[in-house]
């Protein structure tokens, strides 16, 4: 019996996902809830399991589109598992006797003719426009003559190459990839995007990092990073200016009682970014323990479409990277995103006096539609006083409560 194996839906509204890459190939035996290919959709790179054990035979090529509920292969579920082969060695072929030996015959060597090299009258105009030299252009048509189509492929020269190899690759940019170009773009030209920068002297985190990681580490199985002080300060900030938890739909601004954080993560197939649900009701240990199951799950390629849809705000680091400074493009249809950015020591005045410190740089882009430049500063200024006054504004001045040691 064939089964046909149908593109299941990944989620809703996708309509359609790409066949990036096989696992298999016809005629290889599959077990059932084997993953026998890799499909992107528009969100997320998803495994395709065999619905069944037997041998399968595809029915669509890498790289094609392919709507959901389409067949993309058959599985003959009748065919036994085959045995192993063991395959037998090639015979050796007797050499040859020395006096049996014959001189390895030469090509004869290319005779040039009149109408090497020369262009015929429609290649001659082509060049002469393109200002080639026909000497420049090797002629594939008889006998060596430049024909049009050498002449319309011939590009100018550039300079003598060195001695450095000049190759070029071309590969078809992957669903995900090619809908993450489209939404940049459609943010810029369809937002009103600002972005207002300020900087955190980042001092009083290293203090209580280097005071209770290592407790906080043992006593829950992750790290006392930098993304939940973040993550606690940017949900403080948006209950004091919910506009920037906002976000515009149709003739409408919607605005949230809620927190749902998209955090970005570089994963094998371009930028992810899962959500951790309901912030607000998060402590340190919970933001760091979603926030590595999250990236873990992102950069094994296991991530869902549900786990990155949603979210009303988004945090971005390009700190990891050695960004210094960047302007973030909004996450849509969110109207506000925050840039971390990497922390270099610098000469700052801390009460009169010229002391050397942590500071980094941050960004906050933001809809100018919905978002005034008076919230877009106050939020970034909320921000930077709770990360530079964590245990009143983020612990409630209890430390060991708040990291529930």
């Amino acid at each position: 019996m064939a089964l046909e194996m149908k593109v299941p839906s990944p989620g809703e509204s996708i309509t359609e996902v790409e066949i990036a890459q096989w696992l298999v190939e016809t005629g290889d035996y599959v077990e059932k809830d084997q993953a026998i290919a890799e499909v992107d959709s528009d969100k997320a790179t998803l495994e395709l399991p065999a619905e069944a054990s037997g041998i399968i035979t595809l029915m669509a090529e890498e790289g094609d589109a392919v709507a959901v509920g389409q067949v993309v292969c058959h599985i003959d579920t009748d065919a036994a598992k085959p045995e192993g082969e063991v395959s037998t060695p090639a015979p050796v072929a007797e050499a040859p006797k020395a006096e049996e030996k014959k001189p390895a015959p030469v090509a004869p060597a290319k005779t040039e003719t009149y109408a090497s090299g020369t262009a015929s009258p429609a290649a001659k105009k082509v060049l002469a426009e393109k200002g080639i030299d026909a000497s420049q252009v090797t002629g594939t048509g008889r006998d060596g003559r430049i024909t049009k189509a050498d002449a319309m492929d011939a590009k100018p020269s550039l300079g003598t190459p060195g001695l450095g190899g000049r190759g070029e690759s071309r590969k078809k940019l992957s669903m995900l990839r090619r809908k993450v170009a489209e939404r940049l773009v459609s943010v810029k030209n369809e937002t009103a995007m600002l972005t207002t920068f300020n900087e955190v002297d980042m001092q009083p985190i290293f203090d209580l990092r280097s005071q209770y990681k290592e407790t906080f580490k043992s006593k829950h199985g992750v790290s006392l990073g930098f993304m939940s002080f973040f993550t606690l300060a940017c949900v403080r900030a948006l209950q004091l200016y919910p506009a920037v938890n906002s976000m515009i739909e149709g003739k409408e601004m919607i605005s949230y009682d809620f927190q749902d954080i998209s955090i970005a993560v570089s994963g094998p197939k371009g930028l992810m970014v899962p959500v951790i649900r309901n912030a607000e009701n998060l402590s340190f240990r919970g933001v760091e323990t979603e926030v590595k199951r999250l990236a873990i799950r992102a950069r094994e390629g296991q991530i869902t479409v549900d786990e990155m849809t949603g979210g009303t705000f988004t945090i971005t680091n390009g700190g990891v990277f050695g960004s210094m400074l960047s302007t973030p493009i909004i996450n849509p249809p969110q109207s506000a995103i925050l840039g971390m950015h990497n922390i270099v020591e610098r000469p700052i005045v801390r009460d009169g006096q010229i002391v050397v410190a942590p500071i980094m740089y941050v960004a906050l882009s933001y809809d100018h539609r919905i978002i005034d430049g008076k919230e877009s500063v106050g939020f970034l200024v909320a921000v930077k006083e709770a990360l530079e006054n964590p245990e009143e504004l983020l612990m409630d001045t209890n430390v060991t409560k708040a990291l529930e040691l």
